[in-house]
């Protein structure tokens, strides 16, 4: 294939994902939803107009870092710290019940594997991808109601952070119990000892950059330092403890979200992530999401596969909510809140895919989630704040 042809499908990708997105921003459905069916309509399945190259999978790779990143820098740090043990217990519960959930279905589907074999770990992710929580439709939805600065908006809003920290954390652990040559405990220390140096050399990192923006505030500078340290973040994670490569942009992300010039550096990144990387990674979802596959045990796997999800999200998150002294209305608020998927959960499947968790036909699945989540979590909200007068 000619070098040059590259520009010609950058080109597709770029303005049909836009134009998609537009449309599915159009249609009350995440944006993201619509860049992925632009890569599905120009892939192979449909026209055949681009096909996934190296060089397509390795700008993808650098757009689900970007994400990871951005996706850290927009933590509050401080507002993490101060949910307090509420947060943090709906959040176990979110990432536990689907987890479980995701595992058992796929093992009713293709039967009961033994532990440490390949298909268990295939099992165990699909639960693994159920534990992700998007929650900007929900933010969006509760703030056109009056309801996101409340007690279950700030709940919901609280947990969604925390369970994405830990869906990140489960993913490290499948990811390295995966490889061929790890063993239990290996993989345990090589993560605690990641996590360890994150914390040391973050808080020293912390202190330097802090230093660095307050003597030179708002300069390009620092955006450029902190793309340095996302990418050597997301290569030592890989090379030298077997992590995800995705948590240490993850990581870097959250070491620089305290700092004054941490929505600077984010705007900075958006340029980059919003113009071009974004859209190859989401399109790329679809260039490799094979329908022409799509038979009538995937089709049936899938729907059960989002009834699963949604399912366990409100029982994990109800239940605990439940038990923490909300009451029933609000307890359900919470778990219908918290069963959005998004960009976590493609990210996460991206991942799976690299490492062979994961095969291109269960994209189906996670796309249908995304769909499906994105339109019935504000309905649902809606309906369940339509006979709430007061203002929480």
């Amino acid at each position: 294939m000619e070098a040059y042809s590259v520009f010609k499908d950058l080109a597709i990708i770029i303005v049909f994902a836009k134009l998609f997105g537009i449309l599915a921003r159009k249609c009350r459905a995440p944006q993201v939803v619509g860049e992925i069916i632009a890569g599905l309509l120009i892939g192979p399945s449909v026209l055949g107009w681009v096909q996934q190259t190296d060089f397509l999978t390795e700008m993808a790779e650098i757009g689900v870092v970007l994400l990871m990143f951005s996706a850290g820098l927009e933590t509050d740090l401080k507002e993490l710290m101060k949910t307090g043990p509420v947060a943090f217990l709906i959040a176990c519960a979110g990432v536990f019940v689907p987890l479980v959930g995701g595992t058992l279905l796929y093992m009713g589907f293709y039967g009961a594997a033994p532990w440490g074999s390949e298909n268990f770990y295939k099992a165990v992710f699909v639960g693994v991808i159920m534990t992700a929580t998007s929650v900007s439709i929900t933010v969006e939805s509760l703030r056109e109601m009056g309801k996101l600065r409340g007690k279950v908006g700030t709940t919901i809003l609280s947990a969604a952070i925390i369970d994405d920290v830990i869906g990140i954390i489960v993913l490290t652990f499948v990811v390295g119990f995966k490889s061929p040559d790890s063993n239990p405990g290996r993989v345990v220390i090589s993560t605690a000892l990641f996590f360890a140096m994150a914390l040391v050399v973050g808080y020293i990192l912390y202190r330097i950059f802090k230093g660095f923006d307050e003597r030179y505030p708002h300069t390009r500078r620092i955006p450029i330092i902190s793309l340095a340290l996302c990418f050597f973040f997301a290569y030592a994670a890989e090379k030298y403890f077997g992590i995800a490569d995705i948590t240490g942009a993850y990581v870097a992300g959250i070491i620089l979200c305290s700092i004054r010039d941490s929505s600077y550096i984010e705007q900075k990144m958006e340029v980059s992530s919003y113009m071009i990387f974004g859209p190859v990674f989401f399109a790329s979802i679809g260039l490799k999401t094979s329908i022409d596959k799509v038979d009538g045990s995937i089709l049936l796997f899938s729907l059960a596969f989002v009834a699963v999800a949604l399912v366990a999200k409100i029982i994990g998150c109800g239940l605990m909510a439940k038990i923490c002294r909300f009451d029933f209305k609000d307890s359900l608020k919470i778990g219908v809140g918290m069963m959005t998927r998004g960009e976590v959960a493609l990210i996460v499947s991206q991942k799976g895919l690299s490492v062979g968790l994961l095969t291109p036909v269960y994209f189906t699945s996670v796309i249908l989630l995304i769909i499906v989540s994105s339109i019935m979590t504000p309905i649902i909200l809606k309906l369940l704040y339509a006979k709430d007068p007061s203002t929480e």
